[in-house]
């Protein structure tokens, strides 16, 4: 179900991500994005190492998940932050779920240390689905997002992936 994306799988995580953008608060952006952005955006990940994920249900993009590293200094070189999103007709289909798994387990292999995950406060399924997986809450910062006229608060939960 869960597998690296390929660039035939581009246009649907293009759909799945202006969605979000139009639609729900996962996504802090107004601006959508086209083919082209995604392409370079898959590209420069596949470069770098980090994984696209996508399920892949009945021969459809269920949702898509990624990572890459979470501040571009050394120190945290062993820490990454994850984002995962999900096609609405498969929410609470066990989707995101398979999707996160596969996350931690690629950072795990890849010998990381920390993962996080960054979600909008008011976002309870996805802040549900991250406890379920041994996240904890670490942070919450107060309206520092903007989106549909309203401020935002962002929770950041954090899963250990390794021993000190």
């Amino acid at each position: 179900m869960v597998r690296p994306a390929y660039e035939d799988d581009l246009r649907d995580i293009m759909q799945i991500y202006n969605l979000a953008v139009l639609e729900t608060t996962g996504i802090w952006n107004d601006a959508m994005t086209d083919m082209e952005e995604r392409h370079a955006w898959w590209l420069k990940r596949v470069a770098a190492g980090y994984p696209v994920f996508v399920a892949d249900v009945d021969g459809e993009i269920g949702g898509y998940g990624v990572y890459d590293r979470f501040r571009p200094y050394d120190g945290f070189s062993r820490t990454v932050e994850h984002a995962l999103y999900t096609n609405p007709r498969y929410q609470r289909r066990g989707v995101a779920s398979a999707i996160l798994e596969a996350l931690i387990a690629k950072a795990q292999e890849d010998g990381y240390h920390v993962m996080l995950g960054g979600i909008a406060a008011e976002n309870e399924p996805s802040l549900a689905l991250h406890s379920k997986f041994g996240f904890i809450e670490t942070g919450r910062l107060p309206q520092v997002g903007h989106k549909f006229g309203r401020w935002h608060d962002l929770v950041f939960m954090q899963k250990m992936l390794s021993e000190a």
